[in-house]
């Protein structure tokens, strides 16, 4: 439990989300309906597309990350959640960018500063927690292959074809924001993924300090594991693969509990997906128990016309149904 801290079931939990991309907005959107205080602590290791576009020529911190989860937290009308996504195809310089990268940038001009940027887009959209980046300093993130070759740049390393061997930051000493390491020691649990692996959970831990005040905390660790895997990145891992990853990378087996799908399939979604080499992540149990984790295996994904997806609403009940548990079984030990 966070030290100082024993919440009755019926209380509002401090939970720390910690990831990027797509997979985490995805839960965030069910995680906010339940009775939580969400922190969602964000990687800003991206380097491509209109986040790259802006953090070279503004000096600023790439905001495609923190505006997906700030969309998915936000607490207004369907228009501005779409306008805040919307991605101009056309105009001199504008081809390319997002609306609400563009509204980051804007604000990060006014208040010089990119954490208070955050903040005042977060007010404005009535956010339902708080959303922090990793870190405040330019971070470069680059990938040793099994190999030898080294890539460089977040929107690289999955282009490389080749296996990851491990990825690491450039500064190695890049340091951590005070709040997100303030929010983690004061957190009920702690949540990463899902979402890209080795480029937006991976890139949070490596940042200094955040992974030792992890450590440092004694309450749950849980990974939800992908449901597919990404080509470039993942490729044949299974679910066994992607926790191994996470110990390689940080030296200690820290995990408490694992979600995994189990759900099948369709085959014609299977086609989609395999046309662009992503496959379903393997439950294999087998190798999991080895591991000593808590292991939720549960049908939970959803269907869209041409993707799947978590079922957002699903997994976050299920995953706060089972912090509830556990801290009721810690309590009861005091």
């Amino acid at each position: 439990m966070a030290v100082g801290r024993t919440p009755l079931l019926e209380e509002e939990l401090k939970i720390v989300v910690i990831g990027g991309g797509t997979g985490l907005s995805v839960l965030l959107r069910g995680l906010k309906e339940e009775n939580v205080h969400i922190t969602a602590i964000v990687t800003v290791a991206d380097d491509g597309g209109s986040s790259g576009r802006l953090r070279q020529e503004m000096d600023m911190l790439p905001p495609g990350d923190i505006r997906n989860v700030i969309t998915a937290l936000a607490d207004t009308e369907p228009l501005m959640k779409k306008l805040m996504q919307y991605r101009f195809t056309n105009g001199t310089g504008l081809a390319g960018h997002n609306v609400g990268n563009l509204l980051l940038a804007a604000l990060y001009d006014i208040t010089g500063d990119f954490v208070t940027a955050v903040k005042a887009l977060s007010g404005v959209l009535a956010v339902r927690g708080e959303v922090l980046p990793s870190s405040t300093q330019s971070i470069l993130l680059k990938a040793e292959m099994e190999d030898g070759t080294i890539v460089t740049g977040e929107s690289q390393i999955p282009l490389a074809g080749k296996r990851i061997k491990r990825v690491f930051l450039e500064p190695e000493d890049a340091r951590p924001l005070i709040e997100a390491l303030d929010a983690i020691k004061d957190a009920d649990a702690i949540l990463l993924g899902p979402g890209s692996l080795y480029t937006s959970i991976l890139p949070n831990l490596l940042v200094k300090g955040i992974f030792e005040t992890i450590m440092e905390s004694d309450v749950p660790k849980v990974y939800i594991c992908n449901v597919m895997t990404q080509p470039g990145e993942t490729d044949n891992y299974t679910a066994y693969d992607h926790v191994r990853a996470l110990y390689d990378h940080v030296g200690v087996e820290f995990l408490t509990t694992v979600v995994v799908n189990t759900q099948e399939v369709p085959e014609a979604f299977l086609a989609k997906y395999a046309a662009k080499g992503a496959y379903p992540v393997v439950c294999n149990m087998d190798k999991l128990k080895e591991l000593d984790l808590t292991i939720v295996a549960e049908p939970m994904i959803t269907f869209g016309e041409m993707y799947l997806r978590h079922d957002a609403r699903k997994v976050s009940k299920e995953v706060v149904t089972i912090l509830r548990q556990i801290i009721s079984q810690q309590e009861g030990k005091r």
